[in-house]
């Protein structure tokens, strides 16, 4: 029988303690615990053409279980779902939480050899897509080691695929879960390639749960009342916890727009809908302010939070978010393998040019190279443990022995800790700079950089001077009404060497139309590095 009470919480402690029932369904604690409430007829999503309430979002799910059940999903399954950010994203994620079923959310952005990848990496036997995706996805199917034997997609189906309406239409709801446990696996979060090497974090039914009541909760003392708009989107770890997991356990609603995020779409959409936490990523919102200083009419006063990840958030963001719009932003971080964040600047506890401290329930050190934890003001190697962390890497042994370890996980991220505890961000190990014989921070040039006026975003790699030494250089974006030349060049430079040493310096800075990032807004310096390696051997 359904238990919509297997989570029980005493919110009186600091961190909250959180105990699971031994039989344990992610489904019913997001959906089933709020239809028992009482709560059915509140919203659950909404767009601009649309709404779901909590009891219709739970009618779809329980008739895309029993889809996936008619289909011959079994517990430990894999369904890929590259969907968008709809009600189809939740019916496909629920229903197959619900049924044991592993879910393996997907970019509908990615190219066919990524998606060739994914689904022979994962064996998925089910395949849920939008009609967005299938032109790159379609052909991956015929890739080699590929076990689909479903499509489903969420449109007009071609040849051999089904169609998601039909399905939910011709299967009355399964309403009884399978009876996982809360260590039962439940999901996968493929990396989103800011390094070039997607892996798969394994995620189990309680993680989710834990980063709502820790972070959502516990950080943004987010409630039902909230409405929650995430330019991440929901196959992303940052956008599956802000819209999904944060949304259903604490009975808000999530705001959801479909098409892919712009400066403008994102600023006009938030104006109308009038969301009250505002997650994005510091490159959207760099780009978000330049275009409100050129003239760009919006009004993000709705917003008691707007929150910050994915790229270190230049010192200088901060004052201009605060002029343009009116609001504080919080910086923090996380990663798919902690499923969300695990530091974070706390409202009225801002650090600014901080990551901020360590989220309650969360043990985060920074570590040399041999794991022991570095006294205050010496750089190292942000190191966590906490109960949402990834269990292991699928099919990767060697990776998981090498970033877990002892029940700790190595991020691969570079900071170091003040004397209150406030993190500052370094970088990746892989990105930082050994130049002469000191280390140098491209995040820390890049910040250098962006408090130019002309300046909208940098980003620095080393490259090789004449001498085949290492030397940095900055790849600059410029702000509109800015035109690259050899005497901005010599300014931009001239006004680093005013606020850093002089190793730390650019010694070249190059002119971009755009920087190369991930889909969710990193940088991808690896690119850049390529690029450059590339240039030097021709």
């Amino acid at each position: 029988m359904i238990n919509p009470h297997d989570v029980v919480v005493d919110r009186s402690a600091v961190p909250a303690r959180i105990s699971f029932a031994p039989t344990f369904n992610l489904s019913v604690a997001l959906l089933d615990r709020h239809l028992a409430a009482g709560r059915g007829g509140k919203v659950a999503v909404k767009s601009e053409a649309s709404e779901m309430t909590y009891a219709a979002l739970a009618d779809g799910t329980f008739r895309m279980a029993a889809a996936l059940r008619g289909l011959g999903v079994k517990a430990g399954d894999r369904v890929i779902i590259a969907v968008s950010d709809t009600p189809a994203f939740y019916f496909a994620f629920l229903a197959t939480a619900r049924l044991g079923a592993i879910a393996v959310p997907v970019s509908t952005y990615m190219k066919q050899s990524a998606y060739a990848y994914m689904l022979a990496d994962s064996q998925a036997k089910v395949v849920v897509a939008s009609p967005v995706c299938l032109a790159e996805l379609a052909p991956a199917l015929q890739g080699d080691g590929v076990a689909v034997e479903h499509r489903i997609t969420t449109g007009d189906a071609p040849a051999g695929w089904l169609r998601l309406p039909d399905l939910l239409h011709a299967h009355m709801p399964l309403l009884e879960p399978e009876p996982t446990t809360p260590q039962t696996e439940c999901f996968w979060l493929y990396s989103s390639g800011s390094t070039g090497d997607p892996k798969a974090a394994v995620h189990q039914h309680k993680d989710m749960i834990y980063t709502a009541i820790h972070f959502a909760e516990g950080v943004l003392g987010i409630n039902e009342t909230d409405l929650i708009y995430s330019v991440g989107k929901l196959f992303f770890a940052f956008g599956i916890n802000n819209s999904l997991g944060f949304v259903l356990w604490t009975g808000a609603t999530a705001l959801l727009m479909e098409e892919r995020v712009t400066p403008e779409n994102s600023l006009a959409f938030i104006s109308r809908m009038r969301p009250t936490i505002y997650f994005s990523v510091s490159t959207l919102m760099v780009q978000q302010v330049a275009a409100i200083e050129n003239g760009f009419a919006a009004d993000l006063s709705s917003a008691r939070v707007s929150l910050g990840g994915g790229e270190v958030v230049p010192p200088s963001l901060f004052d201009n978010w605060k002029r343009v719009t009116g609001g504080d932003l919080l910086e923090a971080i996380g990663s798919s393998e902690a499923l969300h964040i695990y530091i974070s600047n706390q409202i009225g506890h801002v650090k600014r040019g901080s990551l901020g401290r360590a989220v309650p329930g969360y043990d985060v050190i920074v570590a040399d190279s041999d794991g022991k934890p570095l006294p205050p003001g010496e750089l190292g190697e942000i190191v966590i443990r906490g109960d949402s962390v990834a269990t292991y890497y699928w099919n990767k042994p060697e990776k998981t022995a090498q970033c877990m370890r002892d029940g700790w996980f190595y991020t691969g991220d570079t900071a170091y800790q003040d004397e209150e505890g406030y993190f500052y961000f370094s970088g990746r190990k892989d990105d930082m700079l050994r130049v002469g014989s000191r280390w140098v921070s491209p995040s820390e040039v890049e910040a250098a950089l962006t408090t130019h006026p002309s300046v909208l975003e940098a980003a620095v790699i080393g490259a090789s001077d004449q001498d085949h030494l290492i030397k940095p250089k900055a790849f600059v974006v410029l702000r509109e009404q800015h035109t690259a030349s050899p005497a901005l060049q010599e300014d931009i430079l001239a006004h680093v060497r005013t606020q850093l040493a002089s190793f730390k310096c650019p010694k070249w800075v190059a002119f971009m139309p755009d920087l190369p990032k991930t889909a969710t807004g990193k940088i991808q310096r690896f690119r850049l590095r390529s690029d450059e390696k590339n240039s030097s051997a021709s």
